[in-house]
């Protein structure tokens, strides 16, 4: 199984790269493009480090995009092997980062190595954007990155994010968006006092408790061809002093949205106000948008990328909006065609993290014929 993708796979999983600490993995990738051509920009935000790297200054320009952090291991002594000694077994590679996604980071480079190899002169530009700060906070990762390109006019025309994505088999799904996340923090006020004497006191438990019915029957959009409908969930609910004989004086509510494209954040704000001002509640409530839904129809990128994995993978791929928030949604921003493909999700942030050692070399060739669809 020696192969140029499969080596660098692991020298980067070696790599103990614990958001947000990128351990050095970013300048094994950096000495790989600089003998390509590429100009490096190195980019760090606080404690994070990015890079930003281009070969060619024309249109059309195809981005890979992708993180070096990886999550925490979990129990060591729950592996199999080492998380941070990529290991050989059963027809997989194993180790923290396996599938997401240094194994997509290693396809990157071979697949544009192989490309450039073929076509020195090829139209357009390729870029990569590099960060590690995926898996944590992500406020000094791609967000800092893709501000920076913003403002002084830099354009991408299409970027691959190489995200996990596969379910059964290399190639059967490709995401072309993700729903956007809006959380809330809402506070409903009332009296406290003792629970003997209820006629002293209002239990905003109770007062909120009508709204919160409301709020979860409400049907908040229909969905579209691409995303299901918009779901509203609480994850958290607090009141109470943890004595049993004191109503509570206000009750904490945490909640989110998970929405498409057929709401707006304005929209989704809105409505809830008005369900929470239709039932007479005292409340305050504080916002957090994390990020915005974004969907790249069928068309250039979706194109070229379906028919690289049609001809390595030999079927018809998924378009898929499932899943959480991803770098996507800042590179949207920036970039009108933002895709996710990478390989296997089954095993991501698990004990035992592993790649089939069977589609790492196809994963490079995908990569590398929808730069042959994109730019030749």
């Amino acid at each position: 199984m020696h192969n140029s993708t499969l080596e660098l796979a692991r020298e980067l999983i070696a790599r103990r790269s614990l958001t947000p600490d990128d351990a050095g993995c970013q300048e094994i990738l950096i000495q790989r493009l600089e003998k390509l051509g590429f100009k490096i920009e190195k980019m760090r935000f606080g404690n994070v480090d990015n890079f930003w790297a281009r070969r060619g200054t024309t249109a059309p320009l195809v981005c890979f995009a992708g993180h070096t952090d990886v999550v925490p291991t979990g129990p060591v002594e729950n592996w199999h092997s080492d998380p941070f000694t990529p290991t050989l077994r059963d027809g997989m590679l194993f180790g923290r980062g396996a599938a997401d996604m240094k194994t997509s980071l290693a396809a990157f480079i071979t697949a544009i190595e192989a490309f450039v190899a073929e076509h020195p002169d090829h139209a357009g530009s390729i870029a990569l954007l590099i960060t590690s700060d995926e898996e944590g906070i992500a406020l000094d990762g791609t967000v800092k990155v893709v501000e920076a390109l913003q403002a002084r006019g830099e354009k991408m025309d299409y970027c691959i994010v190489g995200e996990p994505t596969c379910v059964a088999k290399l190639g059967d799904t490709l995401k072309n968006g993700r729903r956007g996340s809006l959380s809330g923090k809402l506070t409903v006020k009332g009296v406290q006092g003792h629970i003997a004497y209820p006629h002293l006191a209002r239990n905003p438990i109770h007062l909120a408790a009508p709204a919160i019915a409301e709020l979860a029957a409400a049907q908040w959009d229909a969905g579209n061809e691409y995303f299901p409908p918009t779901t509203w969930q609480i994850s958290n609910i607090h009141g109470g002093t943890g004595a049993t004989n004191v109503i509570p004086g206000t009750v904490e509510i945490l909640f989110n949205f998970r929405f498409s494209t057929a709401s707006t954040v304005e929209g989704l704000k809105n409505r809830v106000h008005a369900i929470l001002d239709k039932h007479d509640l005292e409340y305050e409530l504080l916002w957090e948008l994390s990020g915005k839904p974004f969907l790249t129809p069928k068309g250039d990128l979706v194109d070229a990328l379906a028919a690289a994995i049609s001809q390595v993978a030999g079927l018809e791929t998924e378009l898929s909006t499932s899943g959480g928030t991803s770098d996507g949604r800042f590179i949207a921003d920036l970039c009108p065609q933002v895709v996710e493909f990478g390989p296997n999700n089954a095993t991501i942030h698990k004990i035992n993290e592993c790649v089939a050692l069977a589609d790492i070399e196809p994963l490079k060739e995908i990569y590398r014929l929808t730069l042959v669809n994109l730019l030749t």
